[in-house]
């Protein structure tokens, strides 16, 4: 892992797509979905912040019942009336960021070495929050994203 800093993350209310099944080629779908629907409401812009929420682990929760949620940050006073798209928040905290290259292999890289990383860094993960994909799109641009890993 190269590049990792700790970050305050607020909470943010968010608009959703939830695709459940298991975590892969669905889930880039479901972001790709998720794009459009905010391209066509005008939310979708340099300046967006895109998440993933990996809702459960694979290894505890069968796959077909694996929920992955692709959410934008929408302002608080945005009014919601796709009944495609559900409403929630993204309960901010302190974060472990690591950015990495925007490629499926660096992201499943990424995944793999989070923990260990983690452990090194002498951080205690936060298993009350989900770990955070988080795709800005100039960040994305320039071939980067990140994930956020919540920390006591």
């Amino acid at each position: 892992m190269v590049d990792i800093t700790i970050e305050k993350i607020p909470t943010h209310r968010i608009a959703y797509i939830r695709q459940i099944g298991p975590y892969g080629i669905n889930n880039v779908q479901t972001m790709e979905n998720i794009k459009k629907w905010a391209k066509s409401n005008d939310l979708f812009n340099d300046e967006s912040i895109i998440f993933g929420i990996a809702q459960d682990n694979p290894k505890t929760t069968k796959p077909e019942n694996c929920r992955y949620d692709t959410c934008i940050v929408v302002s608080k006073d945005y009014l919601l009336t796709d009944e495609y798209v559900r409403e929630g928040y993204i309960t901010g905290g302190k974060y472990v960021v690591f950015k990495i290259n925007h490629t499926a292999e660096a992201v499943q890289k990424a995944w793999n070495d989070i923990f260990p990383e983690l452990l090194r860094q002498g951080y205690q993960f936060d298993e009350t929050r989900p770990i955070l994909e988080r795709y800005i799109v100039k960040m994305v641009n320039n071939h980067y994203c990140e994930i956020c890993v919540p920390v006591y």
